[in-house]
Order: C-alpha cells, then structure tokens, then sequence
C-alpha cells in the first residue's frame, strides 16, 4: 500500500450488483422517453391543427386526451429519472472508489465531488465527465484508453438538458396554437437527445462495470523481474 493516499483509504468492491441496477433503471427512464415522445407527437399534432385549422376542428376530445398525455408523461419521466440518477450515483461513487485501488493517483478532482459535481450549479457542465474519464482510465486493462464513448454520453446528455430547458420554458410561455406547437417540437428534440443519451449511458455502465470486474478477478499487477 502506498504511503501516501491522495483520496484516503479505498477498498474493492463488486461493481456488478449496482451496474445491473443502474442500467435497467436508465433502461426504464429511456422507455419513458419514448412515452414521452409519443404524446409529444400527439400533442404536437393537436397544436398543428388548431393552428391551422381552428379550435372549431379539432375536437375537445382529442384535444383534453393530448393534454393528459402530456401531463402524464411528463411525470413518469421525471420519477424515472429521479429513481435512475439515484441508482446510477450509488455505482458511480463505487466505481470511483474501486478506481482509486486501481490507480490512487490518477485522479484529478477529490472523491467527494463524485456525487455533488452533479448538483454544483457550472462545474457539473465538465466534473462528473472529468471523473468518468479518470475512473475509466484507471480500470482499463493497461493504460489509456479511448474516451470515444465517454465522450459521446456527456455531449448527448449536455445537449439534452440545455434542450430541455430551452423546450420547458417555451411551453410554459407559449399562448398561441403555434406557440406550443412550436415549444412541442423543441421538447420532442429534448426528449430525442435524452433518449439517446441514455442509451449510451447504459453502455458506458456496463462496460466500465465489466472493466473493473474483470481487473478485480485479474488480482494485482505482478511486477516485472
């Protein structure tokens, strides 16, 4: 053990239980995406009617089943969403900790912000990537390894939640037919990049998880004679 630990005392621990758990609950908040994008393309279509045709052609129960939709879709994905980032957080802090067996010195930010760099207003822009980066670098077979996938997760999650603050509040302005049918279409690009983002999540979950079991199960590194 080295006599100088950066990030304190750090233990292996089995990343599968918390990988598996992640993964199907980000797998469950994808399958709300496509809920959601479904009764976005409802309630898009309404607003697209009444903007052209009048409230007069569109009847009230096509208009009253868009808005319930709506509505519902947009609780299902945030209790989705609030239960995945719940599970993902437990694996990423173990992940985070296995890393530091692996390689103690490097990683660049301190332990704790493995969960608060999400919640720090600016730095959770760049934080939990540059911690990704560090933890999948640190349980990769040997050496450094390709960030691609990383990489392609944050962007697709970056643009996802400027995408859903954008599409958020232009519904909530919106007064017209063309108004919301307009804020729709950017809420249904949120939910596309959302969607996607997710997908890549899950990826990145698994690998990494099985990155570091199978460096666990390899035992330590035999040093050359």
């Amino acid at each position: 053990m080295p006599a100088h630990l950066p990030h304190g005392l750090a233990w292996l621990r089995s990343p599968v239980g918390p990988g598996k758990a992640a993964a199907v609950a980000i797998g469950a908040a994808v399958a709300t995406d496509l809920f959601a994008l479904w009764s976005d393309f409802l309630t898009y279509d309404v607003a697209d009617r009444l903007a052209g045709d009048g409230f007069g052609a569109v009847p009230e129960a096509d208009i009253d089943r868009a808005d319930v939709l709506y509505g519902v879709a947009g609780v299902v994905q945030t209790i989705a969403v609030v239960v995945a980032a719940v599970l993902f957080l437990v694996w990423f802090q173990r992940a985070r900790v296995n890393a530091e067996v692996f390689d103690p010195f490097g990683h660049r930010m301190k332990r704790g912000w493995t969960c608060w760099g999400w919640f720090v207003p600016i730095v959770n822009l760049w934080f939990p990537r540059r911690i990704m980066e560090d933890v999948w670098t640190a349980s990769s077979p040997a050496g450094r390894v390709p960030h691609g996938l990383v990489n392609s997760w944050w962007t697709l999650w970056i643009i996802a939640l400027i995408a859903d603050r954008l599409g958020s509040t232009s519904y909530r302005r919106a007064g017209t037919p063309e108004e919301i049918r307009d804020a729709v279409g950017q809420v249904m690009f949120a939910d596309v990049t959302h969607l996607a983002a997710g997908v890549l999540a899950v990826l990145v979950v698994l690998r990494l998880t099985r990155m570091q079991d199978r460096k666990a199960r390899g035992g330590p590194p035999v040093p050359a004679v």
